[in-house]
């Protein structure tokens, strides 16, 4: 498959053209890659990635983005509407997250740009809280192996000891009594996650909460993928553990309503359960020629559109919305979870949730992958061991879908069987599936990123 399937077709910029295009010329371009690239996870065979999937949604996000488009939130005294959007985007999410629970000050929050956005401002708020008011000069801060990488970013990025901690390799929860064996004073947070991306699997929320009430350090529920349905199935009955502020011991927690909140990319929640956290993270120079500067977050100018957007998606959706969603979102990855258990040589990890991972002891799994992707199946992948997930979004619950994926998995599983102990043609790659490496695993991811940025330059010039 050519990384540059467009190259042929459209014309390459290598510069900016002397002459500006047709504004309709631009568009119908614009609209045929569009529609080439929706048919793709449309089928409803594509794992996650698209997470509401109705384009009269879509239209209607994007006429409340159109309003507010060229609108920068920086600016609120012209601009009043962002704070009456960003506030209450942050009240919707704590009405979801328990923060009616919060009992000792009023919880609070910031918008960000994405799931690893909120997980930044949240490491950076406990970093310099604890330096404020513990006087922790060398922070550490301990997270499950299976908690997202933005955690590894963010401790890279502002200077914390980043300890990992192991998960039990049948359920896949942090191992709590290591957590508490390396934990000590100069501890800042502890992390867990709800749901974890890789498996669909909640930690033991409750425990970690009792550690870090005990040690008094602050516990980050990373609730990015889960923070917007887990709720919603709580409330509809199935088996999800309290993980919000509804726990004693959690002090922030991320969600994304660029996920399972329906919203365009780019949107992602934090709260925190007391100010003085999120306070902690501000950044203000009052001696500035230019005036005094604060700002809240890492970001300066932000996007108007996606605050107005997201606040149309929550508020058009509600509780009765996001219920509805949610029930047929569970339904369908239950039926699918029943295709792989029905099959002896599969095995599901932990006791998953809306999203679910299964292997084989019997076969390498990417077999199961291989045979499947040609009929339009996108998996994502996990290693050690050797995996495949299935995040379930609207799409799959589509007519026909999850009968579907129990007739393709059949087969796929019978010609696993024929190929065990032969190489497989996949691997695993966060956000996809990509080919078998040939060279070292660091060095072929530093060699897939620098193709991505500088595709611009390898576009052949016959092209």
């Amino acid at each position: 498959m050519s990384s540059f399937p467009y190259a042929e077709r459209f014309a390459v910029n290598r510069a900016l053209p002397a002459h500006g295009r047709p504004r309709e010329e631009i568009l119908a371009e614009l609209a045929a890659i569009g529609a080439e690239e929706d048919s793709f996870w449309e089928t409803g065979r594509c794992s996650g990635t698209m997470y509401c999937g109705d384009h009269e949604h879509y239209h209607f996000l994007a006429s409340a983005f159109e309003q507010f488009a060229h609108v920068n939130a920086l600016q609120r005294d012209m601009c009043p509407s962002m704070t009456k959007f960003e506030a209450e985007i942050i009240a919707m999410t704590l009405d979801v997250l328990g923060g009616g629970s919060v009992t000792d000050g009023p919880p609070c929050g910031l918008v960000t740009t994405g799931g690893s956005g909120s997980i930044l401002h949240a490491v950076l708020a406990y970093r310099d809280w604890a330096r404020a008011e513990r006087g922790v000069t060398t922070p550490n801060l301990i997270k499950p192996e299976t908690a997202h990488p933005a955690f590894d970013k963010a401790c890279h990025l502002f200077g914390v000891e980043l300890r990992r901690a192991p998960v039990d390799p049948v359920t896949t929860e942090v191992d709590v009594d290591w957590v508490a064996d390396h934990l000590d004073a100069s501890t800042i947070a502890l992390v867990g996650s709800a749901c974890n991306y890789g498996y669909g699997t909640i930690d033991p929320i409750g425990q970690l909460s009792d550690l870090a009430l005990r040690h008094g350090v602050g516990l980050h529920v990373d609730g990015c993928l889960g923070g917007f349905i887990l709720p919603f199935g709580q409330r509809l009955g199935y088996d999800v553990p309290a993980f919000d502020f509804r726990v004693p011991g959690v002090t922030s927690i991320s969600a994304d309503t660029h996920k399972y909140g329906y919203a365009f990319k780019g949107s992602s929640v934090v709260v925190f359960r007391r100010r003085e956290l999120r306070n902690a993270q501000y950044f203000y120079l009052t001696d500035w020629t230019g005036g005094k500067y604060c700002s809240p977050g890492m970001d300066g100018s932000r996007s108007g559109g996606l605050l107005a957007s997201t606040w149309a998606a929550m508020v058009s959706l509600g509780w009765e919305g996001y219920l509805t969603y949610a029930r047929q979102i569970f339904e369908t990855s239950q039926a699918m979870q029943q295709a792989v258990r029905s099959h002896p040589q599969l095995r599901i990890l932990g006791k998953p949730t809306f999203l679910f991972s299964f292997t084989s002891d019997e076969f390498d799994i990417y077999h199961v992958n291989d045979f499947m992707r040609p009929r339009g199946w996108r998996f994502n992948g996990q290693q050690y061991p050797n995996a495949l997930h299935m995040a379930v979004t609207r799409p799959q619950t589509r007519p026909g879908v999850a009968q579907a994926f129990a007739a393709d998995l059949a087969a796929a599983v019978e010609y696993a069987q024929g190929q065990a102990g032969q190489p497989t043609s996949s691997g695993a790659i966060y956000g996809g599936v990509a080919g078998g490496m040939t060279m070292a695993a660091d060095e072929f991811i530093k060699a897939v990123m620098a193709d991505m940025m500088d595709q611009q330059q390898a576009i052949p010039p016959d092209a």
